[in-house]
């Protein structure tokens, strides 16, 4: 945003320019059409002119008019020359920040259009995320209330001690695979007796 504003201000200083030169371009043809007309009148008053001496006379100054005149037009042309090739370097000038102006632009929308993406990317991953939390909240009390019915069924059996601190997870099942084993023996030994 900042460089397109730079550029935006230099281009209306090169716009400024480019009205100033032109502006200055109509008043040197202003002058130059004004000393024609100035040598037109003079041309018309000497053709006007019936007496020899101020024929003579009025050559000599006509003469140096039109000198003076040719000079200041030469002069008025070189100079309308100039304006004119710098009025066309003021107008590429113009383009070329236009063109600088368009391009920053179509980058700051390919910008902002990329971050809206990754906004709404990140907000699906925080929804997810926000599930996934859920999901395993409810998981772990599952887990927890599953884990205690165990350790109550375990430590319930005819024989068994309440556990004075809380068990580890091994601990719990050494318990269960003691009690296991002893089925296991006691349901051997009557199959040994004949008990059905």
């Amino acid at each position: 945003t900042g460089a397109i504003s730079s550029l935006q201000r230099q281009l209306e200083i090169q716009e400024s320019q480019l009205r100033r030169t032109k502006s200055e371009k109509e008043t040197l043809q202003k002058e130059l059409r004004e000393r024609e007309n100035q040598l037109h009148a003079m041309s018309t008053k000497f053709c006007n002119l019936r007496e020899e001496r101020k024929h003579e006379e009025m050559m000599a100054t006509i003469e140096k008019e039109n000198c003076s005149l040719r000079q200041t037009a030469t002069k008025q042309e070189s100079k309308l020359a100039e304006q004119n090739e710098l009025i066309s370097d003021l107008q590429s000038t113009v383009s070329q920040l236009q063109a600088k102006v368009l391009v920053n632009e179509y980058h700051i929308r390919e910008q902002q259009r990329a971050q809206e993406a990754i906004q709404s990317q990140a907000d699906a991953l925080q929804h997810m995320e926000q599930q996934t939390r859920v999901a395993l909240q409810c998981i772990t009390s599952r887990f927890e209330r599953y884990r205690s019915k165990i350790i109550q069924a375990t430590f319930s059996a005819a024989g068994s001690k309440s556990p004075q601190a809380e068990l580890t997870d091994e601990e719990v099942l050494e318990a269960m695979q003691k009690i296991i084993n002893e089925r296991m023996e006691f349901h051997q030994m009557l199959k040994q007796k004949g008990v059905k």
